[in-house]
């Protein structure tokens, strides 16, 4: 993992979605008159936090042929994107809605997935996509929730590891998007074993295992069984990277928060930024960690990406957590 930064290059798989935020901050959305619309979609979010830390990147999706699915290519065009994998999605499908609350106390956010595109991916994408010199497919969890796209997500995920590029699954469980939990943690323990690199948070991990206890038990012992690395996050409590037989937990960079979602998205396209920079493990989460505090103190997701200078003056100037405390 030591490709220089300016090669970098990532695709990315899942959705991508138009977000609608009232105006102004702080406003709730039930007594809200005035809304701004932003890229949205947790694919969308790490691509862009990609391409905003200066990598290459494409997304693979599907968008419906209207005027969200117009806004989100517009958006993706706008970050520097590319579009040579999205598709466009069968007539009785709609690109995903979300509108959510930039504010911490009693944060609501609505997410409206009804026939969602980006879960009819067309089946020829993986054979269009570019291997020679990809850094890594990443692939969010709920890419693989639905047919035709779960097939999909996994033929990529065989061409990848075909050509040994490095496997990257965000476990990125939304319960709405699957048949049962059951069903995710089948799907999910089969693509972990395929996978290079598995993050996700602690409920996550413990829905892969299929238990309702979360415990870092499992993200151990799966870092020893398949991932070379496993990375367990635990909100305010930091999280734990279990790489290549060894295990080191990390705090958070304390901030004013203005909203409470973004920051898993944004610690992953920092992350994986970092590492196949060829950064050390433990310098790419802290990163990851800095970026995800800065998302969550700004308005809005994808506009919220910091660029990589922005993370280096706030890691300079600010002091992360000793593992597990707790700021009141």
């Amino acid at each position: 993992m030591t490709n220089p930064k300016s090669q970098l290059r990532f695709i990315v798989i899942g959705r991508a979605g138009m977000d609608l935020y009232p105006e102004p901050a702080g406003t709730k959305t039930a007594e809200a008159t005035r809304f701004s619309a932003m890229l949205g979609g947790s694919a969308a979010n790490i691509a862009a936090g990609l391409a905003r830390l200066g990598a290459q990147v494409e997304l693979m999706t599907a968008l419906s042929d209207d005027p969200v699915g117009r806004f989100c290519a517009a958006q993706l065009e706008a970050f520097g994107i590319g579009q040579g994998l999205v598709s466009t999605s069968g007539p009785d499908t709609r690109t995903s809605l979300a509108l959510s609350e930039n504010r911490l106390e009693d944060h609501e956010t609505v997410i409206y997935r009804n026939g969602a595109a980006d879960f009819d991916l067309a089946v020829d994408l993986p054979d269009r996509m570019e291997l020679d010199g990809l850094a890594a497919l990443v692939v969010t969890g709920t890419a693989l929730a639905r047919e035709p796209s779960r097939a999909v997500t996994l033929h990529a995920i065989a061409r990848a590891q075909e050509a040994r590029v490095p496997v990257v699954l965000d476990l990125d469980y939304r319960p709405y998007s699957w048949a049962s939990a059951r069903d995710a943690s089948e799907v999910y323990a089969a693509t972990a074993r395929r996978s290079d690199i598995v993050v996700g948070n602690d409920l996550e991990f413990a829905i892969l295992q299929g238990t309702s206890d979360p415990s870092p038990d499992y993200a151990r012992q799966l870092s020893n069984d398949g991932p070379e690395t496993c990375i367990y996050k635990m909100g305010q409590d930091g999280a734990i990277t279990f790489h290549a037989g060894a295990e080191s937990a990390s705090g958070i960079y304390p901030v004013t928060a203005l909203k409470p979602v973004g920051a898993g998205d944004a610690f992953l396209a920092s992350f994986l930024a970092a590492r196949f920079s060829g950064g050390e493990m433990s310098e790419a989460v802290r990163r990851g960690s800095a970026a995800a505090a800065l998302v969550v103190s700004r308005p809005g997701c994808s506009n919220a990406m910091p660029l990589a200078e922005e993370v280096t003056a706030f890691m300079l100037a600010n002091i992360m957590t000793a593992p597990g405390a707790v700021e009141g």
